[in-house]
């Protein structure tokens, strides 16, 4: 038996998955969380071989999050569950210590499939992603500017992209508007962006500018 946590900050959603992975009398679902504290306070305190992980929950970002889980839990499996399609999403998710990434659009049957493989071992992503890896691990592989930037400068990178404001950013992520003031002008120099528009512009030619949750 395959023993299962869930984490989104959506209630509907959980459920939904819980209905998903009782169809399967191999898996069963033995804890929840809804945000990034409870995932942690799980992965102390109970047993399971796999977390189900939504990146986009309140408070830490996913990505720091997923390298929170490993720190604690190396052997501990991570499937993402995402809204988001993007591949650098995808990509990031992986080299931060997840196993598989799936879109929430994803059918629900592939839902079972990347839990059984990674529980076993295994690997869940596409052939784009896993295309990327490899050719980031080449030698003399050009990063993108984007690449360099923490999880944290990312996710701000990308609500600003979206034309998030700052203090509508803090109030996202719990954090002062200080401190997202502070991840924009580093994320801005790390990548050589001289204001607002060419953030946008750089975001649509990288494919990094999508719709977001209201």
């Amino acid at each position: 038996m395959i023993r299962i946590a869930i984490a989104d900050d959506h209630a509907i959603v959980r459920e939904g998955l819980k209905r998903i992975v009782a169809a399967d009398v191999g898996l069963q679902i033995v804890d929840e969380a809804g945000d990034g504290t409870e995932v942690m306070r799980l992965v102390r305190e109970r047993d399971f071989d796999v977390l189900v992980l939504d990146l986009s929950m309140p408070g830490r970002s996913g990505m720091e999050l997923i390298k929170l889980v490993k720190a604690e839990k190396p052997k501990l499996r991570i499937l993402v569950l995402s809204m988001h399609q993007e591949l650098q999403y995808a990509v990031r998710a992986i080299k931060s210590g997840a196993s598989g990434y799936l879109t929430k659009e994803s059918a629900p049957a592939l839902l079972v499939q990347a839990i059984h493989k990674i529980a076993g071992g295994g690997a869940f992503i596409t052939a784009e992603v896993a295309e990327q890896l490899a050719l980031g691990a080449m030698p003399g592989a050009a990063a993108a500017a984007h690449e360099s930037l923490s999880a944290r400068e990312f996710e701000v990178f990308r609500l600003l992209a979206a034309g998030v404001s700052v203090t509508d950013i803090a109030t996202r992520l719990n954090l002062s508007v200080k401190t997202v003031s502070t991840h924009k002008a580093n994320l801005m120099q790390k990548m050589g962006l001289g204001n607002a528009s060419e953030l946008i512009r750089y975001a649509i030619k990288h494919g990094l500018a999508d719709q977001l949750d209201p």
